[in-house]
């Protein structure tokens, strides 16, 4: 049985560095073939970072990763690589008419190579198009219509991208007709909480659909509102996980697979769903049999609260480097958001570079104000005190305002005292805002709103709070300060705009709100539905109630890290002008 050593680099691209992003790649080939692999495979839209989005649409962009493909071949082979063969996603463009999607010659695909000798030996493009969630690929290309083998080291290796594994049909029941010894997709697949599992069990099943071994190698790091996780995984013909690598972490897996001689006579025709078998010979004779070094492994699985907190750490991280930024400030409030959302900015970007700032009002609390001092000092941070006091009193000596116009008015001076700082010393804002409260609109605009990035735009209050729990205990078990203060973590939360306020003088404890917001926002359930799970029909009328008039305000926060199935963003699109209601 021949065999093979297959190299899986979970890399992690930047959208439009096409130049870096080449660099990358030669240098993680360079690395697999130090380590003797045979076959190297990258991620989906390495060479251009992914989601492109409409990027896609112009042709310049499209055209230079066409160019950059062609000249990375070149390279491979000029470096000494040019034998072994490099499996590569790129965005490319269709050669012919498809007028049953509407779409003229010439419009964007993406797509996947095979690099060897030189040259782009064989080009493919993704069969399923996602269109749902974060995904809009239908609005962008066009789909592929071939099953693409390559023959390396006499063994038949069936390529895919992605959502070819995900939706039934197509490439892997292809595989199986073509009598492939193994299915190799290459994969750009965003984190979400528990999707690692659900991954697994994808993955195990396609192979056992296909028949064959299968390599799932998937990207790393972050791009906007999205992280990718790695997780890069290959699996037996019966679902056996062989090699299994870290979770965000950049890397390469190496393994010796045994596999399959491949027929004498290459496959050819017609397969599933009209996709026609597309084989390229690039060495048809096996190696002679190698004593076997690479076994796989498997890399430690983070626990559930340890995954999401790596998450937030990562796509926090790549969005300050990904931009240019250097430095994050954050107000301070001695409460479990800011404080957490500060913890991850020092896991994120190095505690030298976070800059907290506590903006004391008379309705300040002294334990509010220590515990934002008490972080300072656990953390390490850049920290410094701003009263608005005075500009309050000006503002409300010009304005007389009252209620809650007064109340806003201090986040807003808060808002604004940030972005002066912001601009004045270069580093960029973060909003500390969480799921909770942008579902129900309990935040000001253009003032707890103000940010560049909302690294816990996704996270839900009840889940702030076991994140905060577990980074403490995490630093505990290495021996080191715990960065949240145990007041920050156990006093009730508030906003502290007036004497003695609480959140829950205007929500629903956080328990029971978010679990309703779960079944609402998360799972599109109607009011008689959560009713019927066991929920008060006039707490969940009067939640619903606030989540549809706050559409305006999440509309206007910024961006920030998805870890669950539906955040607010491309994930949720509704009308911010809606007489729909579920509620009476």
């Amino acid at each position: 049985m021949p065999q093979l050593r297959l190299a899986l680099n979970q890399i992690d691209s930047t959208v439009g560095d096409i130049a870096g992003n080449a660099e990358s790649i030669v240098r993680w080939t360079r690395h697999a073939a130090e380590q003797g692999a045979h076959l190297v495979a990258f991620p989906e839209m390495a060479l251009t970072g992914y989601p492109v989005e409409d990027l896609a649409l112009r042709s310049s962009f499209v055209e230079a990763s066409r160019a950059a493909l062609d000249a990375l071949a070149a390279r491979l082979a000029a470096e000494g690589f040019g034998e072994l063969p490099v499996v590569v996603g790129y965005l490319d463009r269709s050669e012919k008419a498809q007028p049953r999607y509407g779409q003229p010659a010439g419009s964007p695909r993406n797509a996947g190579a095979v690099l060897h000798g030189g040259r782009v030996v064989l080009r493919f493009a993704k069969h399923h198009l996602p269109n749902y969630g974060v995904f809009d690929e239908f609005r962008y290309f066009v789909p592929g219509d071939t099953l693409p083998v390559v023959r390396v080291r006499g063994v038949d290796v069936a390529l895919a991208i992605c959502e070819d594994l995900w939706q039934d049909g197509g490439r892997v029941p292809a595989t199986r007709t073509a009598g492939a010894g193994l299915l190799l997709s290459i994969n750009a697949s965003p984190y979400e909480v528990a999707k690692d599992d659900t991954r697994l069990e994808l993955v195990r099943k396609r192979a056992q659909e296909a028949g064959c071994s299968l390599a799932y190698v998937a990207m790393m790091g972050g791009q906007d509102e999205l992280v990718f996780d790695g997780d890069s995984i290959v699996v037996s013909e019966d679902g056996e996980v062989i090699a299994r690598a870290p979770q965000f972490e950049e890397g390469c897996v190496l393994v010796d697979l045994d596999l399959p001689t491949a027929a004498a006579e290459p496959p050819s025709g017609v397969a599933e769903d009209g996709l026609e078998i597309e084989h390229v010979v690039l060495s048809a004779e096996s190696l002679p049999p190698y004593e076997v070094e690479v076994r796989g492994g498997h890399a430690p699985r983070l626990a559930d609260d340890e995954e999401v907190y790596t998450a937030l750490v990562v796509g926090l991280r790549a969005y300050v480097a990904k931009n240019g930024f250097r430095s994050v400030l954050i107000g301070l409030s001695g409460g479990i958001d800011s404080a957490l959302v500060a913890a991850i900015a020092c896991d994120a970007v190095g505690a030298a570079n976070v800059y907290g700032v506590s903006m004391p009002s008379r309705y300040s609390s002294e334990h509010s104000k220590g515990d934002a001092a008490e972080l300072a000092r656990r953390t390490g941070l850049n920290f410094r005190t701003v009263s608005i006091g005075p500009m309050f009193d000006a503002y409300m000596g010009a304005l007389h305002l009252t209620g809650l116009a007064e109340e806003n008015l201090q986040s807003r001076l808060r808002g604004t005292t940030l972005m002066a700082i912001s601009n004045q010393e270069g580093h960029i804002v973060l909003a500390p805002g969480n799921k909770s409260e942008l579902a129900v609109g309990y935040s000001t605009l253009y003032g707890d709103s103000v940010g560049a990035y909302g690294p816990i735009k996704d996270v839900y209050k009840t889940l702030i709070f076991r994140l905060a729990r577990w980074r403490n205990a995490a630093a505990e078990e290495r021996g080191q300060t715990p960065p949240i203060p145990e007041n920050s973590i156990a006093k009730p939360p508030s906003a502290e705009l007036r004497p003695g306020q609480v959140d829950t003088d205007s929500l629903p404890d956080y328990d029971i709100l978010d679990r309703v917001l779960a079944l609402y926002v998360d799972q599109d359930q109607g009011r008689d539905a959560i009713v019927a799970a066991g929920f008060d029909a006039e707490l969940v009328a009067r939640t619903l109630r606030m989540v549809d008039t706050a559409e305006y305000k999440r509309r206007q926060y910024p961006p920030g890290t998805k870890i669950s199935a539906k955040g607010f963003g491309k994930d949720r699109r509704l009308p911010i002008t809606n007489r729909w209601r579920e509620h009476a």
